[in-house]
């Protein structure tokens, strides 16, 4: 199949790469084995989607450009049965192909030539997020939110992550992501907002979302969210009328503060454009008349109104 492996052993972190050019292979071999993983190299499209059945990795690194079988495709096809994070890697500056990517299934992406430690410190951000189960998951999964400590030197300030590993999900810090937004001027603003219904349940227009448990239900009915839609989801809702900028989602979605010293392109914030907008075609819900997620031009998102 034309795989070579890192390590021998399989109980720690596991990685995939998928990648046709033997030097930037090797580079991806050399960080995400300094990084603490077991890494599997392929070379085509055919042998990683093989690699990621077979080894079950946390992690996965594709490329785009790829001879046969592109990377759009091979996400997608990744997609129909694992949950692995999903790091793109293309050579196109071009917009519509980052965001064609985000759309197949990649949880990031990154231009190349890319900075190894900046690699390192995206793939750390993922680890922190908490990974979307499905039933037929084994429960030893979850182990893969809190990765494993790695015995290399940590990258330098400038690129290391600022979040601590062990932050608590999206929702619960009260000044980590807040972002300046003019509060509603209403005042049935309280009864409007998202209503907390016990067991760590929180419910607004017959959506209800637990977010420790992760699960996500509309008018009774179970709906099937990657991790990066369930955590947006989660940050509008429960920031209930406050505006959410999407350079804050943005960062939210790396584990980062709002006061931070990484940048935010308009990349960065097109790709939330593009996970709201496969959000709310999921909740079926209105541009015009929305009963969840609601535009502020030019700014962000905010909860939309209560029916009641």
């Amino acid at each position: 199949m034309g795989i070579t492996v890192g390590y021998e052993a399989q109980d720690r972190r596991m990685a995939v790469i998928i990648e046709d050019d033997a030097d930037i292979r090797h580079l991806l071999e050399s960080v995400l084995t300094q990084a603490g993983f077991d890494v599997i190299a392929t070379s085509n499209g055919h042998d990683g989607i093989q690699a990621v059945r077979a080894y079950e990795p946390i992690v996965t690194t594709l490329d785009v450009s790829m001879p046969g079988m592109d990377g759009f495709e091979v996400a997608k096809r990744l997609r129909t049965f694992s949950q692995t994070y999903l790091v793109m890697l293309t050579a196109r500056d071009e917009e519509i192909d980052t965001l064609q990517g985000l759309e197949a299934g990649a949880d990031d992406y990154l231009t190349k030539p890319f900075r190894p430690r900046e690699l390192r410190a995206r793939i750390e951000a993922l680890l922190r997020r908490p990974r979307m189960m499905s039933a037929g998951e084994p429960a030893a999964a979850a182990a893969m939110a809190t990765p494993a400590p790695t015995t290399t030197a940590p990258p330098a300030p400038a690129a290391a992550p600022l979040a601590p590993a062990a932050a608590p999900p999206p929702g619960t810090r009260t000044g980590a992501h807040a972002a300046p937004g003019a509060p509603d001027a209403a005042s049935t603003v309280d009864r409007q907002a998202a209503q907390d219904t016990g067991e760590g349940w929180i419910e607004h227009n017959g959506l209800r979302l637990n977010r420790e448990m992760r699960l996500a239900s509309l008018d009774g009915r179970d709906l099937e969210l990657t991790r990066t839609e369930f955590d947006l989801l989660v940050a509008v809702v429960e920031s209930k009328r406050r505006v959410r900028t999407k350079a804050d989602l943005a960062l939210l979605l790396r584990g980062e503060s709002y006061v931070t010293a990484y940048y935010v392109t308009e990349a960065d914030k097109r790709a939330v454009e593009v996970h709201m907008g496969n959000l709310r075609k999921k909740l079926g819900d209105s541009l015009t008349t929305p009963r969840w997620l609601e535009t502020v031009r030019g700014v962000g998102y905010r909860l939309a109104a209560s029916d009641e």
